[in-house]
Order: C-alpha cells, then sequence, then structure tokens
C-alpha cells in the first residue's frame, strides 16, 4: 500500500483509538498533540477530507470533529495485524473463575459474567448443540408410583430432565428394566442417531413394559430434538444502558431483540470452527433492531469440533482489539473445561 494510504490509515486508527476511548468527535489538533504521526496538522486535515470523502470518517454536526463510520471500524478491524493478548493476570483470573464451575450450566453462567466484565458490553453464549454431542447416561428416577423423571446426561455436560406420566403404577425393578434397555442402547451413540435407535426400544421391550416404554420413548425423543429457543445465556445486559448515548433512539429495540433471543440465536447460527473470531458492524447485522449495535463471535468447542457459539453485543463505538482477545480466551477456556468433562 502507498505511504500516502499508510499514513491516512495512521489518521483513521488515531481518531478510531481517541473515538472509543472519550466518545467525542475528534479534531486535527488533538491528533497532532496525542498521537506521533509525524506530519502537519494541515496534513492531517487533508487526510481526513480524504477519509472523509471516502466513506470512512464523517463529521456528526457543523465545527466539530470526526467520528469514525461503520465503514472506518470496518476496515480498522479488517486491518488488524495484531490482537494485544490478556494479560497474565486476566488469564489466571479467567481460569480461576471458571475452574471453579461445578456443572455445564455453572460454566456458562460463569463465562457469561467474566465476559461481560472484561468487554463492559452484552456476553452471549449458547448451550452447547446436541448435533456432535454422545449420550453418556440415561437415568430414570421414580417421583410416585405413576411418574418418572427422565434425565439425558451428554457427553459436553449437558443434562436435560423431563416428566413422564405413565397412567398407572410401575414397578421399582420394571424402572430399573427400563433404565437398562436405555442405556444399553443409547449410551456412546450420537444424539441425532439416538433417537432413530428408540424405535429398535420398542420393538425389543417385553410385552408387559411396552405400554410404558411407548410413554418414555416419546418423552425421549422430544428431548432428543433442538430446542433452539432454550440454549442461550445472557449477562450484562445493563452495560448497554450505561452508553444509551451510543444508541440514539434504537436502545429500546436493541434490548426488545436481545430479551427475544430469536435474533441472537441467528447471530451465531453460522459459527465455523472453534476459535474462529466473526466481527459484524452495524449495518453488516441483517437483524434491523440490531444495526446500531457491534457483534464480536467466536465459536467455541473441544477436539476441534464446535459445540456452539459466543461472543458480545455492543455499540460499534467499541475496543475491538480488547473486545476479540477477550472473547477468543474466554472461548478457549470454555472449550478446555468441557473437553475435560
Amino acid at each position: 500500500m502507498a505511504s500516502t494510504e499508510e499514513r491516512r490509515f495512521a489518521v483513521l486508527r488515531a481518531i478510531v483509538a481517541d473515538y472509543v476511548s472519550n466518545q467525542e468527535p475528534v479534531a486535527s489538533k488533538a491528533i497532532v498533540e496525542r498521537h506521533n504521526l509525524g506530519v502537519s496538522s494541515a496534513t492531517v486535515r487533508n487526510d481526513m477530507a480524504s477519509l472523509e470523502e471516502d466513506g470512512y470518517i464523517a463529521q456528526p454536526h457543523t465545527s466539530a470533529g470526526r467520528i469514525p463510520t461503520d465503514k472506518g471500524y470496518r476496515l480498522f478491524v479488517d486491518r488488524l495485524s495484531d490482537v494485544k493478548p490478556l494479560s497474565a493476570a486476566e488469564r489466571r483470573a479467567i481460569a480461576s473463575f471458571l475452574d471453579g464451575a461445578i456443572d455445564l450450566d455453572d460454566v456458562l453462567r460463569r463465562s457469561v459474567r467474566m465476559l461481560a466484565q472484561l468487554t463492559r458490553q452484552v456476553a452471549v453464549i449458547q448451550y452447547p448443540t446436541l448435533t456432535h454431542s454422545l449420550v453418556r447416561h440415561i437415568e430414570l428416577v421414580q417421583l410416585t408410583p405413576a411418574r418418572l423423571m427422565l434425565v439425558l446426561i451428554t457427553d459436553n455436560g449437558r443434562v436435560d430432565q423431563r416428566m413422564i406420566e405413565l397412567g398407572d403404577v410401575i414397578t421399582d425393578d420394571a424402572v430399573a428394566r427400563l433404565r437398562t434397555m436405555l442405556n444399553s442402547t443409547l449410551v456412546d451413540h450420537r444424539v441425532t442417531d439416538a433417537a432413530a435407535k428408540v424405535s429398535e426400544l420398542l420393538e425389543e421391550a417385553p410385552a408387559e413394559l411396552r405400554d410404558v416404554m411407548t410413554r418414555v420413548s416419546t418423552v425421549l425423543i422430544e428431548t432428543l430434538v433442538e430446542h433452539p429457543e432454550e440454549r442461550l445465556v445472557l449477562g450484562g445486559t445493563a452495560n448497554l444502558t450505561r452508553n444509551a448515548a451510543d444508541f440514539p433512539g434504537s436502545l429500546r429495540q436493541v434490548l426488545e431483540a436481545l430479551e427475544e433471543q430469536v435474533v441472537v440465536l441467528k447471530l451465531f447460527a453460522a459459527a465455523g470452527s472453534p476459535g474462529t473470531v466473526t466481527v459484524r458492524i452495524g449495518e453488516e447485522n441483517e437483524a434491523e433492531e440490531m444495526r446500531s449495535t457491534s457483534v464480536v463471535s467466536i465459536g467455541y468447542g473441544a477436539h476441534q469440533t464446535l459445540l456452539g457459539g459466543m461472543g458480545v453485543v455492543g455499540p460499534t463505538r467499541m475496543d475491538y482489539p480488547g473486545t476479540i482477545a477477550a472473547v477468543r480466551a474466554v472461548a478457549n477456556y470454555v472449550g478446555d473445561i468441557l473437553a475435560g468433562r
């Protein structure tokens, strides 16, 4: 790239840094004073005029400095050659906080809290998808003589519970036989394959257990099917309200979209391999409600197997290098924890 273009990018980078830090339009004089670019104010003004003409910065009102546009943020993010890693202290804090989790639910809740604290944005994480999960164990718990609780446990720690109304009483011995049949047929099979194998249970069930096995199988199949609306954990929503000025006239609709979760699920639907960071800025978000936001997302998983997506939602005026580093670090820890379960 020509030296003039490099210098203009340095000016853009300075504008992004100052605006993210101070939330005030940036003037040429401030750039010369704060950043050692080695050029005069006149040169910076000319570069700013060119950047504005090309749509990378804008003047919010007359006699003001300039602020980055979505296009400017995109160029800045695309040219991030080096994302500063988290400090050793920050990494130790993440490890210590997440290592104390007692189960999958706790891992995800802690991950969201940690990510929201590190980025000061809204943090989001999906529950692990069942697509690549294996059935680890199926438990049947007799709650009353005519009611059971079905517990499905997968290899990544996901636990689903369902109630089964039998319509008739059942003995402890019958419950034990059902439990043995379920586990011998389904354990160590992928969840997506296990649903198809349920039919084998009905065929193999002895006559005296066929009616109850039919009820159990019906609930089990429902449990094995994905329920996307149940797979999100959010944290730090209040962080958006602290920066309401970044969402002129749109904060309410952003909060409503986050609450409904459907829009957020779509943001993670295309998550790639674990460790791949995606940044969507402003108008790049398909959902109209989210076009005043930026979304930094990443796939997390274990042993290169994608389990779900996580990331943060915040204003376009975002510390992109710091946010990318935090999202990547927390995703790595979550993947490591799930790999060890």
